[in-house]
């Protein structure tokens, strides 16, 4: 899982604040207006010490003196006093909440562009309810930390240390009394901040686990309706759901232990400045005005003290979402220009050569380093104009191959030219103009038909390419027959649709833009035969000025190549016409059978 990847989640080397730190690019531009809302709540938290100097005059002053005049005079003041400090706070959130929406929302974009540009290998190892977590909640995590714990951890450590440079002013002997608790609050808080810290992490990758269940289950709704599975995604989710509550409940006696303990340490040692001032008012050697100020001193710090808590654990949640943040951002994105320069030879100016694998082999980086490659030293030439089949039993690695060719994987050796051109060396730009896909399993978005279309069109393409496009992927007919034509939304995942639509308007897709080379792997398995021979018929025409390299498992689809070659064990056993390999072939002739099954001839890799 994703959430296990982050390896030093758990270590005691683990530092929040190393964590919080790799905020600041995002929080630099926004820097002027937090410390402006910080030393406005720094005021407003202070207007609160004012109160009980302001007692302290009423008491040993009109009160003593019995001048009712004086005690509503001060009534007066502590009544401005309140409302200054309600007028304070409310502008410090307002200095706020605009420029720290501004820095979450950035943060979220930042993350939605690294995804898009981050290799297919990292999706591979990546749950997309984990991802999703990364971009909801902990965002809302740091914003929230941002906006509150962040500043109040300051005004709260200010406030402390002006009370209690009151408190030792009023009466030294009372002020020692009540700095008692501070050497065990703090060894506590630091116990608790290591302890919830690790808490915190795996509750935040437990919600991207659930999320996870969550999505699959929704994107998969029609198979667990098919196959009635609704009773064991529901135990499944449950079981996460439990394993969460559980997590949760362990944050909530972590936090209602340091809460208590932060709330009844001070009061004890308040209750015991409250029975030694006491004596010494009785005494004569303290006012009562000196005292009623004094605990009230006290009294209003225990909010800045209590808040601690919360404080400390909402900076953790904020901390290891951080965290799970940059375990993204850190993650290393496609190179948009050539791989290594350095390590690939020159090559000469593109010629006409068509497609070449040259030695080309294939592992996995999570592989077992025992394991056998997936692809081992493909040596093939697919020349200019000709469309080559390719054909093997399931494991083969057809679909691995496939993907090199745009670089959605990079090959682990030997190299792959166009025209006389590494791909190592092309901008994936480039790369992915002049090389046009379409996948077995086709892929739509929440987009007009048009739209999904045309994405693999060059920019300003229109009507014109998309109507050509439609009909070369039979799919004019249908797409008419959809209550606003081309402009009608398809829905999440194009599930309105039903699999042969969603896949010829995947070829479509694919041939939209005319192609120099074009790949496409398996692209009429969804189709009925009557549709498959339309579709064929019409690919021959796009065919003809394409050099493309077609993933094959039935005979009419292999008929629409010029030659054949046969991916064995991850090597090429064979390359030929149809007739060719079936009559010299044995292994071809089983796989065009059917006999197979769609089954490795023999044994094979795993394919991915």
């Amino acid at each position: 899982m994703p959430g296990e990847h982050a390896v030093d989640k758990d270590s005691p080397d683990r530092s929040a604040v190393r964590s919080l730190a790799r905020l600041w690019p995002y929080v630099r531009p926004v820097r002027g207006r937090w410390a402006a809302a910080a030393a406005v709540a720094i005021v407003a938290s202070c207007l609160s010490l004012v109160i009980p100097l302001v007692l302290k005059w009423m008491v040993d002053g009109p009160v003593a003196e019995g001048d009712p005049g004086g005690v509503w005079l001060g009534a007066l003041y502590l009544l401005l006093l309140g409302v200054a400090e309600a007028l304070l706070f409310g502008f410090r959130r307002w200095l706020v909440a605009r420029p720290l929406a501004g820095v979450e929302a950035r943060m979220r974009a930042e993350l939605f562009r690294r995804l898009q540009r981050l290799p297919i290998a990292f999706h591979d190892r990546w749950a997309s309810g984990q991802l999703l977590s990364r971009g909801t909640t902990d965002l809302m995590l740091v914003r929230m930390f941002l906006a509150f714990p962040l500043t109040f951890l300051l005004v709260n450590a200010v406030t402390i240390l002006a009370g209690f440079v009151l408190l030792l002013s009023q009466d030294w002997t009372l002020g020692l009394v009540l700095l008692t608790p501070v050497v065990p609050l703090v060894v506590l808080c630091s116990l608790f901040e290591t302890k919830y810290a690790v808490v915190a992490r795996r509750a935040q990758d437990q919600v991207g686990d659930l999320t996870t269940v969550v999505e699959e289950s929704v994107l998969g709704i029609r198979i667990v309706k098919g196959f009635g599975r609704h009773r064991s995604q529901a135990l499944a989710f449950r079981e996460l759901a439990e394993r969460l509550r559980s997590t949760e409940l362990v944050k909530a006696r972590l936090l209602a232990g340091i809460w208590a303990f932060i709330t009844v340490v001070p009061e004890l040692a308040i209750g015991a400045a409250l029975v030694l001032g006491t004596v010494q008012v009785a005494d004569g050697d303290l006012s009562a005005g000196t005292l009623v100020a004094f605990l009230s001193t006290a009294l209003a710090l225990r909010w800045p003290v209590e808040s601690l808590g919360f404080l400390l654990a909402m900076s953790q949640e904020a901390a290891t979402a951080t965290e799970r943040y940059f375990e993204v951002m850190d993650e290393r994105e496609e190179t948009p220009g050539p791989a290594s320069p350095a390590s690939v030879p020159e090559t000469p100016a593109p010629v006409a050569d068509g497609v070449r694998f040259e030695g080309v082999s294939f592992r996995y980086p999570d592989a077992p380093a025992d394991a056998p490659p997936v692809l081992d030293r493909i040596d093939l030439h697919i020349r200019p104009g000709e469309t080559l089949a390719l054909v093997g039993g399931t494991g083969s690695g057809k679909t691995t191959l496939t993907a090199l060719v745009p670089r959605l994987h990079e090959a682990t050796g030997g190299r792959i030219l166009l025209d006389g051109e590494d791909i190592t060396l092309m901008e994936r730009e480039r790369l992915r103009a002049l090389v046009s896909v379409a996948f077995e399993e086709p892929t739509l978005f929440s987009a007009s038909v048009g739209e999904n279309v045309l994405m693999g069109a060059t920019e300003g393409a229109a009507e014109p390419e998309l109507r050509r496009a439609l009909g070369v992927a039979q799919a004019d007919r249908f797409v008419a027959a959809l209550p606003e034509g081309a402009a009608t939304q398809v829905g999440e995942q194009g599930l309105s649709l039903s699999g042969g639509q969603r896949q010829r308007l995947a070829l479509a897709r694919a041939v939209v833009g005319r192609p120099r080379f074009l790949v496409l792997d398996d692209p009429l398995s969804a189709l009925d035969v009557h549709t498959e021979a339309l579709v064929e018929a019409a690919l021959r025409e796009v065919l003809r000025d394409t050099t493309a390299l077609v993933v094959a498992h039935r005979p009419s689809t292999v008929m629409l190549a010029d030659r054949v070659a046969l991916l064995s064990q991850g090597r090429i056993a064979a390359v030929g016409t149809h007739h060719e390999l079936l009559r010299a072939n044995a292994e071809y002739a089983w796989l065009m059978s059917g006999e197979g099954d769609g089954e490795t001839y023999g044994e094979g890799n795993e394919e991915r």
